[in-house]
């Protein structure tokens, strides 16, 4: 079954980069795909921004260090829209900072720049469709030594709250985990926004990286 979005049209994408040659090499790879289509580029967080509100996009990869208005304050504003797209933030992850500040702002994920073609468009379907994009092999210098014990925060869960997070482990969306655990939709997004507090998350990725440390959702 080829993937498409929830509405069978093409899955848009925006590009932020402030390398030229970046945005070209990415849309010649994603405009390969029939299901996806690159509506836009910008050059900085600041026309990112704008070029959110003109061209609605499903997905905007977003390059983290910029002049200017970088990618984590743009993200962080986009994330604040009344109907946000998802955000993927672009690394080369020289900067683990940068990255674990950009799932704070409000990014879904992450994919490095040096991501085979194959597995980019691939990954942009799985970001479309509401599912945590991560590296998992990155999990670890993410959370970093100084991040708190994962195993240790699972004790204070309930049975059901430790499955919901198995479930934010393995980047499946609130629908998703409702049909698996047999549960309302509402009644997930209720479990999911009290695991951000206990867990002392900023948002689902992080909660997802945090149970993919502590062995839960591989």
């Amino acid at each position: 079954m080829s993937p498409t979005t929830r509405d069978d049209r093409p899955i848009r994408v925006l590009l932020v980069d402030d390398e030229p040659m970046v945005c070209a090499h990415l849309s010649t790879i994603l405009g390969a795909a029939a299901d996806i289509e690159v509506v836009g580029t910008a050059e900085d967080g600041a026309a990112a921004i704008e070029a959110v509100t003109r061209f609605r996009p499903d997905v905007v990869l977003m390059d983290l260090r910029m002049p200017g208005v970088d990618g984590l304050r743009a993200t962080e504003h986009i994330a604040a829209l009344p109907h946000p797209p998802v955000v993927v933030a672009l690394t080369t992850f020289d900067a683990d900072t940068y990255v674990t500040r950009a799932l704070r702002a409000g990014a879904s994920g992450f994919l490095l720049k040096s991501t085979p073609p194959e597995d980019l468009i691939g990954l942009v379907r799985v970001a479309a469709d509401g599912h945590t994009v991560l590296s998992a092999a990155a999990t670890r210098r993410l959370l970093g030594p100084a991040g708190p014990d994962p195993r240790a925060v699972l004790r204070d869960l309930t049975e059901r709250e430790r499955e919901v997070l198995a479930c934010l482990g393995r980047g499946l969306p609130n629908a998703r985990i409702a049909r698996t655990l047999h549960l309302s939709e509402a009644t997930i997004k209720g479990y999911v926004s009290r695991l951000l507090v206990k867990l002392g998350c900023a948002n689902r990725t992080q909660a997802g990286l945090l149970a993919r440390e502590a062995g839960l959702g591989r």
